[in-house]
């Protein structure tokens, strides 16, 4: 398969797993529905840290990849690992 595509494939995974986490951590571990609770985030300018913690998923989604010799597609959730990091980043200021 061309390497581009195995790539945006592996960045689409990446930002899945991150909303999956963040969606999961909000669920589990904020009283508030994950909706409520990421607007409240967005207004308490903790959102980067919620992104940061949804952004585990991708650490189990790089690993599985890279076991699978997927080199491609652990790129991609790399790339994706790194745009959170600078949204997480970005959110700080």
């Amino acid at each position: 398969m061309n390497m581009k595509k195995e790539i945006a494939i592996g960045f689409l995974m990446g930002i899945f797993a991150n909303i999956t986490g963040v969606i999961l951590y909000t669920y589990f571990f904020i009283e508030y529905e994950p909706d409520v609770a990421i607007r409240v985030a967005i207004e308490n300018g903790t959102i980067g840290n919620i992104i940061a913690l949804g952004a585990i998923l991708n650490l189990f989604a790089f690993f599985i990849l890279i076991k699978k010799r997927q080199m491609s597609r652990a790129k991609g959730v790399l790339m994706a690992t790194i745009l959170a990091a600078l949204l997480v980043l970005i959110s700080q200021f």
